[in-house]
């Protein structure tokens, strides 16, 4: 009998001082059974702080051929295509070539990442920011997720100050480049 997706529900108040973006927001999140916490961390982090019109979680690791969080503007057409955890060249080439903005947000070590898409084709590589949270944060911070969950999330100046369920976290978000 194959494993279901355990849900898990966020009510987020996001401040993101750098963007001038303030909302609440309530979000189900489907985590499925081969998905680290960490990965949901980094998936719901990507949304909050990509936060706009049109933005959508997608089936996360069940999602082929899409990416965890997407962006599609008033027409359907997707504008942006956001990438969670290491993503392999060819997905990116295609998110990119596809969208009209591209980014990847991992929880894990960057150093790995940017060796595996080294020299590999991927369309407007040097536009594609990605981004990180230092080490251990996700881990951290993943632990203190719970079934039902109360997050406030500000950012300001690439700090990031996150409270879950009343246990605080920050760390700053660091971005890399791809070439």
């Amino acid at each position: 009998m194959a494993l279901s997706a355990t849900i898990h529900n966020f009510t987020v108040q996001l401040a993101d001082i750098d963007r001038a973006v303030y909302q609440d927001l309530e979000l189900r999140l489907a985590r499925h059974p081969s998905e680290t916490a960490e990965f949901m961390l980094t998936r719901l982090l990507a949304y909050c702080l990509e936060y706009q019109e049109g933005i959508a979680f997608t089936e996360g690791v069940a999602a082929v051929d899409e990416p965890a969080v997407l962006v599609r503007d008033l027409t359907g057409r997707i504008t942006a295509w956001i990438e969670v955890g290491a993503p392999d060249a060819e997905r990116l080439h295609r998110g990119s070539k596809h969208a009209g903005r591209a980014a990847i947000y991992t929880h894990r070590d960057p150093a790995n990442l940017l060796a595996q898409l080294a020299g590999k084709k991927i369309h407007r590589a040097e536009t594609i920011p990605l981004y990180t949270f230092g080490r251990g944060f996700a881990e951290d911070a993943a632990k203190a997720i719970e079934r039902r969950n109360t997050v406030s999330l500000s950012v300001t100046e690439r700090q990031l100050y996150l409270d879950i369920n009343g246990k605080s976290f920050s760390a700053v978000i660091e971005q890399h480049s791809l070439v």
